[in-house]
């Protein structure tokens, strides 16, 4: 029986790691076309343009990090220990988004029409590595993390505060490239808050609710 404990762990890690994966692997097509990225990685992304010399994972745990340390202050004494294993997850994604940025690196984007299929690819990948981590139930990143907790806090229902971090993540971004680069998008030939931007906002939940039945059927058989 222990012995099917642990193995159910490890299963359920590997799935989640699984998500980690193919959401860094998301992050960085979206970079790559260059249209605009998500919310939770504009602010990453945005001052990677600034400080070159530091990477885009880098600037994502980091970013993380604040984030778990606003859990602990709106929780205080009900944050759980538990809670702390988004710290591993937070330095683990923010080097696969860096692997996966590497990966891309030679690959040319020369149309619209090459930016959007970039921008679609990038939309279901998100989706499915967002229901492989909730389906693993192992490592949780603190973006999902922060919206359940405000949620809790606040009362206000989980959509409406998702939505609320989006925009708060777009706008902080946004006037960190005004005062920095004089846009509001990016730094004039990198383009990191635009129509792709929107488009990941909305369109990732939708394609969920496609893929999420598909992605549990494969993980049942796997847990």
């Amino acid at each position: 029986m222990a012995n099917n404990g642990s193995n159910n762990i490890v299963r359920r890690y590997l799935v989640a790691t699984a998500g980690l994966i193919i959401v860094a692997f998301g992050v960085a097509l979206s970079l790559k076309s260059n249209l605009g990225t998500a919310p939770i990685s504009c602010p990453p992304a945005i001052l990677n343009l600034k400080f070159d010399s530091i990477s885009v994972g880098t600037f994502t745990w980091m970013m993380h990090i604040i984030l778990i340390l606003s859990q602990v202050v709106m929780l205080g004494r009900k944050f759980k220990l538990s809670f702390l294993m988004q710290i591993p997850a937070a330095f683990v994604f923010g080097y696969l988004c860096d692997a996966s940025i590497w990966l891309l690196k030679d690959v040319q984007v020369t149309s619209y029409f090459m930016q959007m299929l970039f921008c679609i690819l990038t939309v279901i990948i998100t989706a499915i590595g967002v229901r492989l981590e909730i389906a693993g139930n192992a490592w949780m990143l603190a973006g999902e993390k922060t919206a359940v907790v405000l949620s809790e806090v606040s009362r206000i229902s989980f959509s409406n505060i998702k939505v609320g971090l989006d925009v708060y993540m777009v706008v902080i971004s946004a006037l960190f490239a005004q005062l920095a680069f004089g846009s509001l998008t990016g730094d004039g030939a990198n383009i990191v808050i635009r129509e792709g931007t929107l488009i990941l906002a909305i369109f990732t939940g939708l394609c969920m609710k496609v893929t999420d039945p598909l992605v549990d059927r494969m993980v049942k058989k796997i847990l």
